[in-house]
C-alpha cells in the first residue's frame, strides 16, 4: 500500500503543476494581440422609415453592411448547424474537435470541421489560412482572447458581419440583399438554409454559378435541421423545392444624387438617415426617365416633391438616369438654369402686397419701352386691357415686365433670397428681365419659393436630413397675396385628361426652349418637375405646358390617390369685381414717375418706416401729407380703409409681427412703410 504522505506529495505535485500550466495558457491569451474587430463598413443611406437607398461599397469593391435586424429563425439555425455549444463553450469546443478529428482517422479524409463559430470569426477578422495546424493553432488562441473580451452577442455580430457569401459579398445582410432582393429579418427556411451553407464554400456554392453544388449544400443544412427537430418535415420537404437565386441583384442606388451630396457633406458619417420615401423614390425615376426619352434625344429630367407642412423632401430626381448617356452623371435639381415664366406668380404676388393691384385690377398689354428695353409677348400679340388674373394665366410678358419695373428688380431679388433660394445674375444688377426668366436658379429654389407660396407667404425651409430642424423662411408676402396667387394659378386649364381646380400650378419655357418647367402645390403638398439638356442646348418645340405640366400632374397621381384640396381665403381677403374696388386698384398705372418730380405725392409720415410700435391691440393711428383725397390705406395688400379725406385716423389693428401699411390718393400716387407691431 502506498505511503499516504508520498502520494499527498504527488497530488500537491500535480496540481502544482497543472496551476503552472493553467497560469500559462491563460498568460500566452491574455498575450494575444487581437486584429481589428472595427472593419470599415459600407456607408449607407435610408429614407425615412430606413429603407436602403444607396450604399458604397468599402476597399477592394467589398459590400460589408452591417447586420441589423437578423430573422431569429436563421441564426437559430446557423447555431445548430455550425456550432450547437455556441452559447457554452469558451471559445474551443473539444467534443467537437474530439468528434472530427476521430472521423478524420476513421474515414482517412475531413469529415466535419471542429471549428467553432469564434474561431472562424478569428479567421475572418485575420483573413488567415484554414488547414494548416499552425493556422488552425493560432485561430484556437485568438478564438479563447475573443472569448475573454467580447461578449456571445458581439462575436456573433462579427460574424454576421464579415462572413462570406460569394463574389464581393461579405456578412449576412449584404447576401440577403445581393441574393433575396430583401432585408434579413424575415427568411424562408431554404433561405435560412443557403446562407448557412454559403460560408463553408462561397465560391463554390454561388447559386448563380454552381446551382447544384448550391442545392446540395442547402439541402444538406435542411435535413440535418429537420434530423435535430429545429423544423417540422413538412416546412422541410416545403423548403426542398424552393427555387434558388439565379442571379446576384444589384444593390438600391435611389437618390443617386442626392445620396453623393449628403455622402460628400458628412464623410465622417456612416449612416444618412433622409427625409426621403424610398416607395416614391422608386415610382419617379422610371417616370421621369420615360418622360425625358419621350422629349427627344440627350434630354433629361429633374423632380422635387416635398411637404411644404414640414419642408421634408419626400423625393429627388437629378436626372433621367444616374448612369445615362445624357450626362445623366449631372444633378439637375441642383444646377443653376433659367426659370422662364416660373418667377412671374412673385411679382404679382409682390405688387399686390404693395396696393399696386388686384387680381381683379385691369392692367394694359401693349407696346412699351423701358430705356432700350422693349419686352414683347411670346406669341407678339398684343391684347390691350386685361385683367391681372388673366395676364397671370396667360402668362404675358408686358404686364409683368410694367409690375416688375415698378416693384425695382431688386425687390424681387430680395425676395428670393427672403425665400430661401439664392439666385445668381448672369451679369451686374438686376434688370426687368429678371420675371422672365433673366436669372440663374435651381429647381430647389424654385420648389422652395413655391412652398413658402403654399404656405401663406412664409413657410419652411426643404431639408433632406429626418433629423433636420425645422427652420422657417423670411416672409415672402402676405398670406392674402399668397392666396390670391394661387386662386389664380389653380384657375389654369389643365392638361388633356387631368383634373381642372385641384393644383395651384406655372409652367415656364426658357430663352430658346433650353429648359421647360412646372411647379404646382395643392394643400400639402409642391412639385417641380424640369426638363431639358444638361449642357444647355436648344430643344426645339419644347414648351412646359406640352412636356412638363402632363409629368407635373402624372407625378401628383403617383405621390397619393388623391389631392389635398387647396386653402380658404384669408378672412380679410377682398374678393370683389373691378368695379367694386377702391378706384386706385381699378386699374394698374405706373407711379414711379410721380415719386421722382411731383413734390405733392401722399406721403405716410406716422408711422415712420422701420418704427417698432406698442398698440396694446388697440386702433392705429395714421397721419399723412400730401397727396389728393380721397385716400386708401392698405395693410399686408389688405383694404384697411377707402375714401378716407383726413390726414390723421385711426385703422383697426393689423396684428402683431410686421406689416407693410401702403397709403394711395385719387391720382394712384403712394408711399408704403414697414413697421413692427408689438
Amino acid at each position: 500500500m502506498a505511503n499516504p504522505a508520498r502520494l499527498l506529495l504527488s497530488l500537491a505535485a500535480c496540481l502544482f503543476l497543472a496551476g503552472l500550466a493553467r497560469d500559462a495558457v491563460e498568460d500566452w491569451i491574455s498575450r494575444t494581440k487581437l486584429p481589428p474587430v472595427l472593419a470599415e463598413i459600407s456607408v449607407e443611406v435610408r429614407d425615412r422609415n430606413g429603407a436602403l437607398l444607396r450604399t458604397y461599397p468599402v476597399e477592394d469593391g467589398i459590400w460589408r453592411l452591417r447586420p441589423g435586424p437578423v430573422d431569429a429563425g436563421f441564426v437559430s439555425m446557423l447555431i445548430r448547424y455550425e456550432d450547437k455549444r455556441f452559447r457554452s463553450h469558451n471559445g474551443v469546443d473539444l467534443l467537437a474537435i474530439a468528434r472530427a478529428t476521430g472521423q478524420a482517422l476513421w474515414n482517412g479524409r475531413t469529415v466535419s470541421g471542429g471549428s467553432t463559430l469564434t474561431m472562424q470569426v478569428a479567421r475572418l477578422l485575420e483573413d488567415g489560412p484554414t488547414g494548416r495546424w499552425s493556422g488552425k493553432l493560432r485561430q484556437i488562441r485568438l478564438a479563447l482572447a475573443l472569448e475573454r473580451r467580447l461578449s456571445k452577442d458581439e462575436i456573433l455580430s462579427l460574424y454576421l458581419t464579415h462572413a462570406p457569401y460569394g463574389g464581393n459579398l461579405e456578412g449576412v445582410r449584404a447576401a440577403t440583399l445581393a441574393w433575396f432582393g430583401k432585408e434579413p429579418r424575415r427568411l424562408t427556411p431554404a433561405e435560412a438554409a443557403l446562407l448557412v451553407a454559403l460560408p463553408q464554400s462561397p465560391e463554390a456554392r454561388r447559386p448563380d454559378r454552381h446551382p447544384e453544388q448550391a442545392r446540395a449544400a442547402r439541402d444538406r443544412v435542411l435535413t440535418r435541421i429537420q434530423r435535430h427537430g429545429v423544423l417540422p418535415e413538412a416546412e422541410v420537404q416545403a423548403a426542398f423545392s424552393e427555387r434558388l437565386p439565379s442571379t446576384m441583384r444589384a444593390f438600391p442606388q435611389l437618390a443617386a444624387h442626392l445620396a453623393n451630396r449628403m455622402r460628400a457633406e458628412t464623410r465622417e458619417t456612416a449612416v444618412h438617415d433622409l427625409t426621403l420615401d424610398a416607395g416614391l423614390q422608386a415610382r419617379l425615376e422610371p417616370l421621369v426617365a420615360r418622360a425625358a426619352a419621350r422629349a427627344g434625344p440627350r434630354v433629361s429630367g429633374a423632380m422635387i416633391v416635398a411637404d411644404h407642412q414640414s419642408g421634408e423632401v419626400l423625393a429627388s430626381v437629378g436626372s433621367a438616369g444616374y448612369a445615362d448617356a445624357r450626362q445623366g452623371f449631372v444633378d439637375m435639381t441642383t444646377a443653376l438654369r433659367s426659370p422662364g415664366s416660373t418667377l412671374k406668380p412673385l411679382v404679382y404676388g409682390l405688387a399686390f402686397d404693395q396696393g399696386m393691384a388686384h387680381p381683379e385690377t385691369l392692367i394694359h398689354d401693349g407696346p412699351v419701352m423701358f430705356g432700350r428695353y422693349t419686352p414683347r409677348n411670346f406669341d407678339g400679340i398684343f391684347r390691350g386691357d386685361v385683367r391681372v388674373r388673366e395676364a397671370l394665366q396667360m402668362s404675358l410678358n408686358i404686364p409683368v415686365v410694367r409690375l416688375t419695373h415698378e416693384l425695382g428688380p431688386g425687390r424681387v431679388m430680395a425676395a428670393l433670397r427672403r425665400a430661401g433660394a439664392q439666385p445668381r445674375l448672369p451679369g451686374g444688377a438686376p434688370g426687368l428681365a429678371i420675371s422672365l426668366g433673366g436669372v440663374g436658379i435651381t429647381l430647389h429654389d424654385l420648389v422652395q419659393l413655391y412652398a413658402a407660396q403654399a404656405q401663406g407667404g412664409q413657410g419652411p425651409l426643404l431639408r433632406h436630413g429626418l433629423t433636420d430642424p425645422k427652420e422657417l423662411t423670411a416672409p415672402v408676402m402676405s398670406d392674402v397675396a399668397a392666396w390670391q396667387v394661387g386662386n389664380i394659378l389653380a384657375g389654369l386649364t389643365p392638361p388633356p385628361g387631368a383634373p381642372a381646380g385641384v393644383l395651384a400650378y406655372k409652367t415656364g419655357t426658357s430663352y430658346g426652349h433650353r429648359d421647360v418647367w412646372a411647379v404646382g402645390y395643392d394643400g400639402r403638398h409642391v412639385i417641380g418637375v424640369w426638363l431639358g439638356r444638361a449642357d444647355g442646348t436648344p430643344v426645339p418645340g419644347a414648351f412646359g405646358g406640352d412636356l412638363a405640366a402632363p409629368l407635373l400632374f402624372e407625378a401628383f397621381g403617383r405621390l397619393k390617390p388623391g389631392f389635398d384640396p387647396l386653402p380658404p381665403p384669408p378672412p380679410s381677403t377682398l374678393i370683389v369685381g373691378a368695379a367694386d374696388l377702391p378706384q386706385p386698384l381699378q386699374r394698374f398705372r405706373p407711379r414711379s414717375a410721380a415719386f421722382e418730380t411731383q413734390a405733392d405725392a401722399p406721403q405716410l409720415l406716422f408711422p415712420p418706416d422701420g418704427a417698432r410700435l406698442a398698440t396694446d391691440g388697440g386702433a392705429l393711428t395714421v397721419k399723412l401729407r400730401g397727396g389728393s383725397g380721397p385716400f386708401s390705406l392698405l395693410a399686408d395688400g389688405q383694404p384697411m380703409a377707402t375714401g378716407i379725406r383726413q390726414r390723421e385716423f385711426q385703422v383697426p389693428n393689423p396684428g402683431r409681427g410686421y406689416a407693410s401699411l401702403v397709403v394711395i390718393d385719387a391720382r394712384g400716387r403712394s408711399d408704403r412703410v414697414t413697421v413692427e407691431i408689438e
